[in-house]
């Protein structure tokens, strides 16, 4: 395993740890650069810390008009269904932090009825927020990106066995959730690869097999196979199979 594990006492003290990361990398990424681009995880692990950060103190610790928002995956759904991730964010976080430019929210369109195309366009939206050239073949360093991880290893919306996982050309694509089952969009692993820090959040007793794997190195997991240059797991102790 590429990563390091902290192991914390309750997912309420994950959320507080997630929480203070992630404003530590958008600090540090506009000290450094001017801006943040971060990459939002999907699912209901982050809505706690979604809470935290649209709350003082955190609220105030970082220039949020200086962050530009994406999302590490969403369901093909539209942007007010309740299973929406972008809808979850919007609704806990983005409506909430003062300065957030519309044009720095950059929501998923998972709900088009051309996948493929829609992942190419969300692929070009990136190019062009970063600033890099439509035929640049390297993936861009996002400061951020916020995963968790599913009891089958799976992360983002990339899952054992599929397609995507594959993947070595985009950046971003459509790909099958096998449950429920239905069809979802994703980025890919050089991308996620590329990124200058990766968080996972994980929580929960169900999430512990899946775990030890990731961290005995077993490939066939896809979040096993996420190896950013600063790649930092934060679990609870039930997650981590300990009751310390």
């Amino acid at each position: 395993m590429t990563g390091r594990v902290v192991v914390l006492p309750t997912a309420a003290a994950v959320a507080e740890a997630a929480a203070d990361r992630v404003v530590s990398a958008a600090r540090n990424a506009i000290r450094r650069r001017g801006r943040c681009c971060v990459a939002l995880s999907g699912g209901s692990t982050p809505r706690p810390t979604y809470d935290l950060l649209a709350s003082p103190p955190r609220i105030d610790a970082v220039d949020w008009s200086r962050v530009e928002f994406f999302w590490a995956d969403e369901r093909a759904v539209p942007p007010d269904h309740p299973d929406s991730n972008f809808g979850a964010a919007k609704a806990q976080l983005l409506d909430h932090l003062p300065g957030v430019r519309p044009d720095a929210i950059h929501r998923m369109p998972a709900d088009e009825a051309d996948l493929d195309a829609a992942a190419a366009c969300y692929q070009a939206e990136i190019e062009r927020v970063v600033g890099l050239a439509p035929s640049a073949t390297r993936p861009p360093a996002f400061d951020l990106i916020w995963l968790g991880m599913g009891a089958d290893g799976h992360t983002a919306s990339l899952f054992p066995g599929s397609t995507a996982l594959d993947e070595r050309r985009r950046w971003v694509v459509a790909n099958w959730a096998p449950g429920p089952a239905a069809w979802r969009m994703t980025l890919t692993q050089p991308l996620i690869n590329a990124a200058r820090a990766v968080l996972f959040v994980v929580t929960g007793a169900d999430k512990g097999p899946a775990l030890r794997s990731v961290e005995s190195g077993a490939r066939e997991l896809p979040a096993a196979r996420i190896r950013a240059r600063s790649t930092l797991f934060l679990v609870d102790a039930l997650a981590a199979g300990s009751t310390s």
